[in-house]
């Protein structure tokens, strides 16, 4: 991720969006600590060219629900750029699984039989994580590199510059990013983390059916959930 936004590979929608960003000092800084990282050999998730994953798949004038979860899954194979999401052939993380049986309950829609977010992503959720890189085996070993000034400016680009759009807020850490959206002209879901370690306390949230609800008094297209 060179410091020249010319040579930072993300769709160019959000190359335009946030060509502040990167410009900026700290984000120099997190190109040269990962830059250090592998030069030490160290191994980073997800690989590179899925850094920016989600910002590839669903461009920014396409966005409709964000979805913002914390950090990358730091076991070898699962992140893939998606927050929640896994490649297929993955075991399902649980969350994830509790986020199934939330749309089960919700919708009625089965529940899958892997964790693959991408389509999801294809219709226009950002599956934004707070922080994009994580080391093999160590959780929230990225989060003080300034990734989060990063997925902040994200987020308060998307609410200065779109509108009507849905954010989904799960649990503390992530509600603790509403103050970054005007909540006048945007949807704001919150609730318990979909983590069993919150009990069942995402369950009834009904947030899926609440944006697609939000994304139909503006006469959008709505999410199909259905994964199967």
């Amino acid at each position: 991720m060179p410091e020249n936004v010319n040579n930072v590979q993300i769709e160019p929608s959000w190359k335009t969006a946030l060509e502040a960003e990167f410009s900026k000092p700290y984000f120099g800084e997190i190109r040269q600590f990962l830059l250090a990282e592998k030069g030490a050999g160290k191994v980073v998730f997800p690989p590179g060219p899925l850094i920016f994953n989600a910002f590839n798949i669903t461009p920014f004038d396409q966005v409709k629900v964000v979805i913002l979860g914390q950090d990358p899954y730091h076991n070898p194979g699962e992140a893939m750029g998606l927050s929640f999401s896994v490649p297929k052939g993955k075991r399902t993380p649980p969350s994830l699984v509790n986020i199934y049986k939330e749309i089960n309950r919700d919708l009625g829609l089965p529940i899958p039989n892997h964790g693959d977010l991408t389509p999801w992503a294809e219709q226009g959720v950002l599956l934004l994580n707070a922080m994009l890189t994580v080391e093999s085996g160590k959780p929230a070993s990225h989060q003080k590199i300034g990734w989060q000034q990063f997925t902040d400016a994200v987020i308060h680009i998307l609410s200065e510059k779109r509108e009507g759009l849905v954010f989904m807020l799960w649990g503390n850490f992530a509600k603790g990013k509403k103050a970054l959206i005007d909540t006048s002209k945007h949807t704001v879901l919150e609730s318990a983390h979909p983590s069993p370690l919150a009990g069942n306390a995402f369950q009834g949230c009904g947030h899926f059916s609440k944006a697609n609800a939000a994304l139909a008094q503006q006469n959008l297209a709505l999410i199909n959930w259905n994964l199967i």
